[in-house]
């Protein structure tokens, strides 16, 4: 009897010849939304193959250490099935490691005999026989099929995002399919009883389409806002469900802020899939910030469901401040809590709400742990909110990858913001990497109309000379204005305003930016909205974190100069409701010592929109006109080469299919950070810090601790912050501490967050 893992404590075996059989039905029944169960199939049945060797067993009883099993499928399956077999040889040999690279040099490196001279990781291979190998398995009553009639990975194909990933898909069915069997024996609570986990619920998209648009109905006869603004919204309802009977695909929705967005394209989404018989919805939000928001209005708008089926698991979160909402840092993890945790691992859920970071950076990884829920986005939607957050440099590969996945998986990709950048512009320079290329059908037909609908602000343009504010100057404007919200580019220029008008006496002062933790910035909020509901005085001081997508509504709100998409997203803060004849938006350029944006590609967006309004003219220029921004994109696109063909480092190693380098390289936000438990909540600090060194750094602490933490870019080595960042244990005995975890010794400003003096190169702007 050859085993796949060892025996546990409920006395469950798992023999390799039951293992394999799991592993390549279930990757076989994952893969029918791929259309590749005979792919599937076939690498789900290799995957472990060297479990046969004689090294692996000695490994099991514990007398050997260091052994590859893996690359023995790997081997096999080019050898047998060549071009056919590739998808799936990197599939098995990356199910463990991650995938490597697939060029021709490195399949032929796939080569047993040459692995057993000289291994990459320095490794033993569990046998260097093949034959012997599948004699074993023939004997066990494993036959191997014959080479799959259709598969995804068509080796040779010259368009490099979507070859990587069809790779990834099939890798995805085999490493869940792996995982799933693999836990079921683990946590077997008897010798014939798998722990299989239990699946998620289903969308029933139809039912949600009919509580939906109860709950919009109801939500618009309380609403107090303007005749205009409701109208605008209800148009926007209607064009979105209008547009779901459309057959999958890509789609735009640029609407203007306030127009009600967030569940219009929900609407969307589920009668979509109603129609066209989809299974889930996958909404992905840029910021942490308004992700609770969404989900919020989400599980009320599905209240119904969300009760019959588990809000937890039918509206599922997958973030790093999804246990948020659960306060209470004592008690153990409840039942539904527990089964969303595990829901949230493969994206086994009907509804699932996500980052930016988690979805995208998904989608190019290499790591089995990420690409694992990738093929539970066939035959999905995919609502991508606040879309002009996309980092320029990223954009082609990306549009290149959701592309492929509407193209081939039958996924229909949507893309909301008030602000829709030109993306058709570059629909050529798709095409170099994924033959779709990139040509969305718009929902709103007539978004002129709409816009003008939304026109409820006037907008001060800075004066021609460009002739700079001071924060002096500006804080005597702001100490006069009783509600007033002022969005600046840097963290350090909103504390340097502050400071003026806390020497003005300013009373009412309120402040927003990533250096208050979470739970900090979600109070503020919450005491904001109800003073400006209330007609109390209130001076909000921000950075660009309340923009998107922050239900605020100021009647007064300033802006440094910015790009236009950010001016823009900064007056859908102002009279947002309509309450007021008109809102006022007054840009301005700060006087500053320093440099005035975050980063080069900040400052290149901020050049192109001053371009822009010269261009324009300060009559014309308009914020409410869709074709502002078109020419603003395509101006953006131009400036930053992205509309030629070129060759970065990202686009070579997806032509050569590097997946590691892909991985390395595709970063949604940069990710040399580190995390700071801050002193926010004194109880709750102390808490969590005497529980970290009693019991180490775990998952559960983390999830607890997220709420009360501030990133920072990492100090340089010697740099003076160490001395207030207290390392983590990894356990109770100490001796290995966290690298990315610490906890800070200084002080928590009550208004302005963590401030670390003289410290600003390691601010997150």
């Amino acid at each position: 009897m050859y085993l796949a893992h060892s025996a546990t404590k409920s006395g469950h075996v798992d023999t390799v010849p039951g293992h394999l059989q799991a592993v390549a039905l279930r990757a076989a029944q994952y893969a029918e939304s791929l259309g590749v169960t005979e792919e599937a199939y076939l690498a789900g049945l290799l995957h472990d193959l060297g479990k046969y060797g004689d090294r692996f067993q000695a490994r099991l009883r514990g007398e050997a250490r260091g052994v590859d099993h893996w690359s023995a499928g790997a081997c096999l399956c080019l050898q047998r099935y060549r071009r056919a077999g590739v998808g799936a040889a990197l599939a098995i040999a990356g199910h463990h490691l991650g995938l490597s690279r697939g060029d021709p040099d490195s399949l032929r490196a796939l080569d047993l005999s040459r692995l057993a001279q000289e291994h990459p990781l320095g490794l033993a291979l569990s046998a260097e026989n093949l034959e012997a190998l599948l004699e074993r398995m023939t004997a066990d009553g494993l036959e191997l099929p014959a080479a799959p009639g259709r598969v995804l990975f068509n080796f040779g194909d010259p368009h490099a995002a979507a070859g990587m990933l069809d790779v990834r898909m099939l890798y995805s069915v085999l490493v869940d399919a792996d995982f799933i069997e693999t836990e079921a024996h683990f946590e077997a609570t008897g010798p014939d009883q798998p722990g299989y986990r239990a699946s998620g619920p289903p969308l029933e998209a139809a039912r949600a389409v009919e509580f939906l648009t109860s709950y919009l109905d109801d939500l618009a006869a309380s609403s107090e806002a303007a005749a205009e603004i409701k109208q605008m919204r209800r148009d926007l309802l209607s064009a979105c469900l209008e547009a779901a009977e459309q057959p999958p695909g890509i789609f735009a929705l640029t609407a203007p802020t306030g127009a009600g967005k967030t569940l219009s394209m929900l609407a969307f989404a589920l009668r979509h899939a109603a129609v066209h018989g989809l299974r889930r919805v996958v909404t992905v939000i840029p910021y942490l910030t308004i992700i609770e928001q969404t989900v919020g209005e989400y599980r009320k708008a599905l209240a119904p469901l969300c009760e019959e089926r588990g809000a937890l698991q039918y509206v599922l979160e997958d973030h790093s401040l999804a246990g948020l909402r659960r306060e209470a840092a004592e008690g153990p993890e409840s039942e539904y809590e527990g089964k969303a945790r595990l829901l949230a691992e493969n994206w086994d859920a009907p509804l699932v709400v996500t980052t930016s970071v988690q979805c995208l950076e998904s989608l190019f990884s290499n790591r089995p742990s990420a690409c694992r829920k990738l093929h539970r986005l066939a035959h999905s939607v995919l609502l991508f909110d606040e879309v002009q957050t996309l980092p320029v440099q990223l954009a082609i590969p990306t549009l290149a990858t959701l592309s492929r996945l509407a193209e081939r998986y039958g996924a229909t990709v949507l893309f909301s913001t008030a602000t829709q950048p030109a993306f058709e512009h570059l629909n050529e320079c798709v095409r170099r990497f994924c033959a779709a290329g990139w040509a969305p059908r718009e929902i709103v037909a007539r978004k002129s109309e709409m816009f003008a609908q939304a026109r409820r602000a006037k907008v001060h343009w800075p004066t021609p000379d460009g002739a700079k504010v001071t924060w002096n100057d500006l804080a005597a404007q702001i100490a006069q204005c009783p509600q007033v919200l002022c969005i600046v580019n840097l963290k350090r220029h909103a504390w340097a305003l502050l400071d003026e008008l806390e020497r003005r006496s300013a009373g009412d002062l309120y402040h927003l930016s990533t250096n208050m933790c979470p739970a900090h910035r979600q109070d503020v909020l919450a005491e904001v909205r109800q003073r400006l509901e209330q007609g109390e005085n209130c001076r909000l001081i921000s950075t660009q974190c309340v923009e998107a997508g922050v239900d605020v509504d100021f009647p007064v709100v300033w802006r440094a100069w910015g790009p236009l998409d950010a001016i823009a997203q900064a007056a859908g803060r102002c009279n947002r409701n309509g309450r007021l004849s008109e809102g006022h938006v007054r840009l301005f350029v700060p006087e500053a010592d320093d440099s005035l944006y975050p980063d080069e590609a900040y400052q290149q967006a901020a050049g192109v929109a001053w371009a822009q309004l010269e261009e324009w003219g300060r009559e014309r220029a308009d914020i409410y006109n869709p074709d502002f921004f078109a020419e603003y994109y395509q101006d953006l696109y131009d400036v930053s080469g992205l509309a030629r063909d070129r060759d970065d480092q990202l686009s070579t190693a997806l032509k050569i299919l590097d997946f590691p380098e892909v991985a390395r390289l595709y970063r949604v936000i940069r990710q040399d950070t580190i995390n700071v438990l801050v002193p926010y909540h004194h109880d709750r600090f102390r808490e969590l810090e005497e529980a970290v060194y009693a019991e180490g750094l775990k998952y559960t602490w983390i999830q607890r601790a997220r709420p009360y933490t501030v990133g920072l870019y990492r100090p340089r080595d010697r740099h003076p912050l160490w001395d207030k960042l207290q390392r983590i244990p990894l356990s109770p005995k100490g001796g290995e501490y966290a690298e990315d975890w610490f906890i800070w010794t200084g002080e928590y400003d009550s208004l302005r967050g963590l401030m670390p003096a003289q410290s600003l190169d390691v601010l997150i702007a």
